[in-house]
Protein backbone atom coordinates (compact mmCIF):
# COMPACT_ATOMS: atom_id res chain seq x y z
CA UNK A 1 0.00 0.00 0.00
CA UNK A 2 1.57 3.52 -0.38
CA UNK A 3 1.07 6.73 1.51
CA UNK A 4 -1.16 9.33 0.35
CA UNK A 5 1.32 12.61 -0.97
CA UNK A 6 -1.09 15.18 0.40
CA UNK A 7 -1.08 13.40 3.81
CA UNK A 8 2.43 13.85 5.01
CA UNK A 9 3.98 15.45 7.84
CA UNK A 10 4.15 18.88 6.69
CA UNK A 11 1.80 22.09 7.78
CA UNK A 12 -0.17 21.82 4.31
CA UNK A 13 -0.14 17.65 5.02
CA UNK A 14 -2.20 18.07 8.74
CA UNK A 15 -4.54 20.47 7.02
CA UNK A 16 -5.16 18.45 4.35
CA UNK A 17 -5.55 15.91 6.67
CA UNK A 18 -8.06 18.21 9.24
CA UNK A 19 -10.27 19.13 5.48
CA UNK A 20 -10.79 15.28 4.73
CA UNK A 21 -11.89 14.39 8.22
CA UNK A 22 -14.19 17.28 7.78
CA UNK A 23 -15.80 16.24 4.62
CA UNK A 24 -16.26 13.32 5.20
CA UNK A 25 -17.94 14.27 8.66
CA UNK A 26 -15.52 12.60 11.35
CA UNK A 27 -15.12 13.85 14.55
CA UNK A 28 -11.34 14.64 16.18
CA UNK A 29 -10.36 16.60 18.56
CA UNK A 30 -6.94 18.28 18.66
CA UNK A 31 -4.13 17.31 21.12
CA UNK A 32 -0.83 18.19 22.70
CA UNK A 33 0.25 15.38 24.52
CA UNK A 34 4.18 16.04 23.37
CA UNK A 35 5.77 19.16 22.93
CA UNK A 36 7.54 17.98 20.08
CA UNK A 37 4.06 16.77 18.29
CA UNK A 38 0.12 17.54 17.37
CA UNK A 39 -2.36 14.47 17.83
CA UNK A 40 -5.35 14.38 16.06
CA UNK A 41 -7.73 12.64 17.88
CA UNK A 42 -10.50 10.34 15.70
CA UNK A 43 -13.18 8.15 17.46
CA UNK A 44 -15.50 6.29 14.80
CA UNK A 45 -17.68 3.13 16.10
CA UNK A 46 -15.70 0.45 16.98
CA UNK A 47 -12.38 2.69 16.63
CA UNK A 48 -10.17 5.34 17.91
CA UNK A 49 -7.24 6.55 16.01
CA UNK A 50 -4.32 8.80 17.18
CA UNK A 51 -2.44 10.50 14.54
CA UNK A 52 0.71 12.71 15.57
CA UNK A 53 1.83 15.04 13.35
CA UNK A 54 5.52 15.58 14.40
CA UNK A 55 7.92 18.87 14.66
CA UNK A 56 10.69 16.29 12.50
CA UNK A 57 7.91 16.18 9.76
CA UNK A 58 6.79 12.20 10.73
CA UNK A 59 3.52 10.87 11.05
CA UNK A 60 2.74 7.84 13.62
CA UNK A 61 -0.49 6.22 13.41
CA UNK A 62 -2.20 4.49 16.16
CA UNK A 63 -5.06 2.39 15.21
CA UNK A 64 -7.17 1.08 18.73
CA UNK A 65 -10.07 -1.66 17.75
CA UNK A 66 -12.94 -2.54 20.14
CA UNK A 67 -12.61 -6.01 21.53
CA UNK A 68 -16.42 -6.08 20.56
CA UNK A 69 -18.38 -6.85 24.33
CA UNK A 70 -20.46 -3.97 25.63
CA UNK A 71 -20.57 -3.73 29.41
CA UNK A 72 -22.54 -2.33 31.76
CA UNK A 73 -22.47 -0.07 35.08
CA UNK A 74 -20.66 -2.76 36.75
CA UNK A 75 -17.48 -2.29 34.63
CA UNK A 76 -16.87 1.17 36.13
CA UNK A 77 -15.12 -0.21 39.68
CA UNK A 78 -12.98 -2.30 37.67
CA UNK A 79 -11.49 0.41 35.19
CA UNK A 80 -10.94 2.14 38.39
CA UNK A 81 -8.62 -0.49 40.38
CA UNK A 82 -7.15 -1.03 37.22
CA UNK A 83 -6.28 2.64 36.53
CA UNK A 84 -5.99 4.56 39.74
CA UNK A 85 -2.96 5.33 41.49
Amino acid sequence: MTSDPDFDGTLKGFLAFLARLEQAKIFYTLQNIRPEAVMVAVAVPGERWEIEFTESGELEIEVFRSQGPIHGAEKIQDLFARFSD
